[in-house]
């Protein structure tokens, strides 16, 4: 399948963004509600926030201001408001989007008399100089090779392996051949398949790397006196049929197709190349997809057997299902009927509608989520807070 270009918006560093968001970015727990007014008064804003504050230690710490940095550095935020409660949280992460040379306004807390309500007069102040000067940005032709895909499935049933996921496999396949990038997530649902994924790297180091992640998750597990397969399927993939976590597993990984493996991602790095990546990450959606924006990803194609209406804030998440009664009953939630895949003599039409579907979201068609604004951005975290 073709896609000889796509229509963004030029970035002073890194890819073009296919949406040209003003990120309102809240870095601490203390202000995210003003951080939401600010949000709710502006056009072309999205929010992003941290609930918490300055309790967190060494490496959780490090993996929520880099997650922070990464959603203000995604192309698809051509400005990033950073409001805060002090101006020690607020001046790490704009120093990081202006080196950037990203535009970036900053406003804090401690400098408003502790006022909440000065705080976001002030800062619906500061977006709504960044918001029309991104009002004046036009979008311009690109290349296939500047796109970067996120792929994900949630609440899946026996149609997500059978029909969705081999359809991203094979859209997988033909992304990497025209030179764009993509990533695939959720370390738990590699479980079972792991060799059958590590033949497939790069290097002996991308293979060892596959199955070391999948072995952390397992050692983590056992020492939390966690059975994995208690917890994946969940009780919704057995209802629909998924009855193992290989099972689940062996339709999950189908997304990845068949391309050589690039490298094993760590929770939001960016790919050091194009083509496919894994991302060691969370088998949680909302963690997940945050995992992915925060390492530049664009767009995610997300698959779903029984409905799954949870999207990213900042990447357009294109809901996917080869449900037939899905389709049918969730129609302001799928964006895409892929049941025809099932069928043979229908793959390579499913295949090629499902491309333009993706052109025309990367030109700005906008996703039932955005519509109706079911999007957010969930950080990961790993620790305990003091």
């Amino acid at each position: 399948m073709k896609m000889d270009t796509f229509q963004g918006y030029r970035r002073a560093v890194g890819r073009p963004g296919i949406r040209n968001h003003l990120l309102v970015l809240n870095v601490t727990g203390l202000t995210e509600a003003a951080a939401r007014r600010v949000k709710a008064s502006l056009p072309m804003a999205v929010l992003a926030s941290s609930q918490f504050g300055i309790g967190m230690l060494g490496e959780d710490a490090g993996r929520t201001f880099n997650t922070l940095c990464g959603m203000a550095l995604n192309p698809n935020c051509g400005a990033v408001l950073v409001i805060g409660a002090d101006r020690r949280h607020v001046n790490r992460v704009t120093k990081v989007v202006r080196t950037n040379g990203k535009p970036c306004e900053a406003v804090c807390l401690d400098e408003t008399d502790y006022d909440s309500l000065t705080l976001t007069d002030t800062a619906i102040r500061a977006g709504t100089r960044l918001v029309r000067q991104l009002s004046r940005q036009r979008r311009e032709a690109f290349g296939p090779d500047e796109l970067y895909v996120g792929m994900e499935c949630g609440l899946s049933d026996p149609t997500s392996g059978l029909a969705a996921n081999p359809l991203l496999g094979r859209l997988s396949d033909d992304l990497e051949r025209i030179g764009a990038t993509i990533v695939v997530g959720e370390t738990l649902e590699w479980l079972g398949t792991e060799h059958q994924l590590s033949k497939r790297g790069r290097s002996a180091a991308v293979a060892r790397d596959i199955v070391a992640a999948v072995s952390r998750l397992e050692e983590r597990a056992i020492r939390a006196g966690i059975s994995l397969t208690g917890i994946n399927p969940n009780a919704a993939n057995i209802r629909s049929g998924l009855t193992t976590i290989e099972e689940k597993a062996s339709g999950s990984v189908a997304k990845t197709g068949t391309a050589e493996i690039q490298s094993v991602l760590d929770y939001g790095q960016v790919p050091p190349c194009n083509g496919l990546h894994l991302m060691d990450a969370p088998s949680s959606s909302p963690e997940s997809l945050t995992g992915f924006v925060s390492s530049g990803v664009q767009i995610v194609l997300f698959t779903t057997g029984l409905g799954n209406s949870y999207c990213s804030a900042i990447a357009p998440t294109l809901k996917i299902s080869a449900n037939e009664a899905s389709v049918r009953v969730l129609p302001e939630q799928i964006d895409f009927d892929a049941s025809a895949f099932i069928q043979d003599n229908e793959r390579d039409r499913t295949l090629a509608l499902l491309m333009r579907e993706i052109n025309e979201i990367a030109d700005g068609a906008l996703t039932i989520g955005e519509i109706t604004g079911e999007g957010n951005e969930v950080i990961s975290r790993i620790g305990a807070t003091l």
